[in-house]
């Protein structure tokens, strides 16, 4: 049972409760009036009395995060989700909120958080500075998301009683339709191109709609272009790997997953603290096999040959891996060189500024175009997790085949049978003039016999001049 004890000019709600290790502990909790204090007894007492009392702890946010991404993120999350999760708790959670006891949030200490995070300056990585002078609303999304994630969990392990991140008042995000390349566009660079490797993988992200790591990623025993295959439009490639760049820490953590199918070692300086790493798509839909066009199925084929003939000229210098886009000692490529190598092209080129990535998107964009907004058969190819991930992206694109559709409608339905024409009722026969009712008229209505007579004389006169 609880009770409510008066301290001077506050309240006090007195209870006693078992801690996590069996222990009978007293809590003082203070309120500031009489109704507050009383309501929190009757909370505690019918907690108390249901079986869904939580203990009270003074756990902190930086404390729990740890046991979150130890319990929860090593097994959950892959290379890339862990680097990026761990550095938005080291970078922007644990410094703003990291030493408030979770147990003290609610709702509104939520939408207060939210609003620190909009006056947080981003911090700056290494390869790449902020764009913004202020977290951006998608990346307050990211944190906040993250944090949803992690108290839900909190609640199952019976920390807190409900999640105080589940329905906060987030900045609004407005999505930008991306800047990418047309088809015009894309034949231009390709034209243009002198980079055996660039060239290769540029028509990878285009036709297939390749990740940049999936196309890195890509071994030659998952490229099918024999000639019965190329002659029965049957030339396919199976993703099923890709290739990131992860922190040697995550790697050691996280080292022991199945996942994980390679580490290369560095070139350069073993002091280096990333490594390029082999591994498993983190989800089941990134997996897929994916058809080629013909052309691409003999460019493939053109450049198996010359890293046949690379592979002959090293001899032991070779290091093969089976990689389809390599350096030219058969090592993994870095999509920092792919990247180097595509903004030097777009310059000689003189096209739009974009970057690699969005050869992707200008591929889901074509693909959308060329069937109709068939979203199921674009999505086997890019290997969204959600077809809804796709609308979101491009609903421009899908928008402009609902305006095909409303033109279709016009021709397949109101040009048979046009529904705007209506047809009069038919007029009735002249049955004549009655000419005793119309001098009677006349008679009636002496105005009336001006104005006809002023209209007689008028064409009369016109006739004869």
């Amino acid at each position: 049972m609880a009770t409510v004890k008066k301290r001077g000019k506050s309240y006090s709600v007195v209870y006693t409760y078992l801690n996590e290790v069996g222990e009978k502990k007293q809590k003082w909790e203070t309120y500031k009036t009489k109704k507050e204090a009383d309501k929190r007894r009757v909370e505690i007492e019918g907690t108390m009395a249901n079986g869904t009392f939580i203990s009270p702890n003074n756990q902190t946010v930086e404390d729990f995060l740890k046991d979150f991404v130890s319990l929860y993120g090593e097994k959950k999350w892959g290379i890339s989700m862990y680097d990026s999760s761990t550095g938005l708790i080291r970078n922007y959670i644990v410094p703003i909120i990291g030493q408030v006891p979770i147990q003290a949030f609610n709702a509104r200490t939520v939408d207060v958080f939210v609003q620190k995070l909009q006056k947080t300056k981003p911090v700056h990585c290494k390869w790449r500075k902020a764009a913004t002078s202020y977290l951006t609303p998608a990346s307050i999304e990211k944190i906040i998301k993250l944090l949803r994630c992690a108290f839900q969990q909190a609640v199952r392990w019976e920390l807190i009683g409900k999640n105080p991140f589940d329905d906060p008042i987030l900045p609004k995000t407005r999505y930008k339709p991306r800047d990418i390349w047309d088809a015009d566009m894309i034949r231009k660079a390709l034209d243009a191109c002198k980079d055996n490797q660039l060239y290769v993988a540029m028509n990878l992200a285009f036709a297939c709609s390749l990740r940049v790591g999936e196309i890195l990623g890509l071994t030659w025993n998952n490229v099918h272009i024999e000639d019965e295959d190329i002659a029965a439009d049957n030339a396919w490639i199976f993703i099923d790997k890709e290739l990131e760049r992860a922190h040697i820490d995550t790697i050691e953590r996280l080292g022991e997953r199945d996942d994980i199918l390679k580490v290369f070692d560095p070139i350069m300086s073993a002091s280096n603290k990333t490594r390029l790493v082999l591994k498993r798509p983190k989800t089941d839909s990134s997996v897929r096999r994916i058809w080629l066009p013909k052309t691409l199925a003999y460019i493939l084929r053109e450049w198996k040959n010359v890293q046949e003939a690379q592979k002959r000229f090293l001899g032991e210098e070779y290091q093969d891996f089976d990689l389809v886009v390599a350096l030219e000692n058969g090592r993994p490529s870095d999509n920092r060189n792919i990247e180097k190598s595509f903004s030097k092209l777009r310059e000689a080129a003189g096209l739009p500024r974009v970057c690699f990535h969005s050869l992707r998107h200008s591929s889901t964009t074509y693909k959308l175009k060329l069937n109709h907004g068939d979203l199921k058969a674009t999505q086997g190819d890019t290997g969204h997790a959600q077809v809804d991930m796709i609308t979101k992206i491009y609903a421009h694109i899908l928008d402009e085949d609902r305006k095909v559709n409303a033109q279709k409608f016009e021709s397949a339905f109101y040009s048979v049978t046009d529904l705007r024409t209506v047809t009069p009722p038919p007029e009735k026969e002249n049955p004549g003039i009655d000419i005793a009712q119309l001098i009677d008229g006349l008679q009636k209505s002496p105005e009336l016999a001006n104005t006809l007579l002023t209209v007689l004389q008028a064409q009369k006169s016109a006739n004869l001049n």
